[in-house]
């Protein structure tokens, strides 16, 4: 597969990733408001943080497309930093929520739409991240890569709410959706500060030119 064919794919991937995070963010946050499920709404609150950054990948890949990218432009850099703050903001709410729940002994009426959409979620993340790891090795794309490594810590993100909704359906304790929320919370904020870990480094290792076929 030459180089041009594998963008392609790298931009189709993008552009999945972006459509299923605002489905997901949707139904999740819907759900999460409906059952006052925190972790579900910490969840799909994420979701639409990560497609803000998905759109600076489908962008970035755009540009790979007619030209080799060395450096982030404007667009990327900004859409980093939105992303960053977003997921800044959003580590405040999950916490400020948390404490909240705790405060007022709350708990989720069920967290069953948490099992359903994790394990969709876990899925898809794990098809995501193989084939944008793959991709972005065969054109030695460190931004790529790292593009799979963000979809890895979605997974990760998804088998936490997974482990919280499963934990609580068993148990019913309201302490468990909260210690998922909070998990969720840490996913967010280590997220947020990679983002502006990016904007700061700017330089990407890239090959997109006939060199890189393998």
């Amino acid at each position: 597969m030459n180089h041009l064919k594998l963008l392609n794919t790298a931009l189709i991937l993008s552009i999945i990733t972006i459509v299923y995070n605002v489905v997901e963010g949707i139904i999740s946050v819907y759900f999460g408001l409906d059952d006052e499920a925190l972790s579900l709404l910490g969840f799909g609150s994420d979701s639409f943080v990560e497609v803000i950054s998905g759109i600076g990948i489908a962008h970035m890949v755009i540009r790979m497309k007619r030209t080799s990218v060395e450096q982030r432009d404007k667009f990327e850099r900004q859409a980093l930093r939105i992303t960053g703050v977003g997921f800044y903001i959003l580590t405040i709410g999950i916490v400020t929520g948390a404490a909240i729940n705790i405060i007022q002994q709350s708990k989720p009426e069920t967290t069953l739409p948490g099992l359903i959409i994790s394990s969709v979620s876990i899925l898809t993340m794990f098809f995501l991240m193989r084939f944008k790891l793959s991709i972005g090795k065969k054109l030695n794309s460190d931004a790529i890569i790292a593009d799979a490594n963000c979809t890895k810590s979605c997974l990760y993100l998804s088998i936490v709410l997974l482990a919280s909704s499963g934990l609580y359906e068993i148990f019913k304790i309201g302490y468990i959706d909260i210690l998922g929320s909070l998990g969720i919370a840490w996913f967010a904020f280590k997220e947020g500060r990679e983002a502006f870990e990016k904007v700061r480094s700017n330089k990407l290792a890239c090959c997109c030119n006939d060199n890189c076929n393998n």
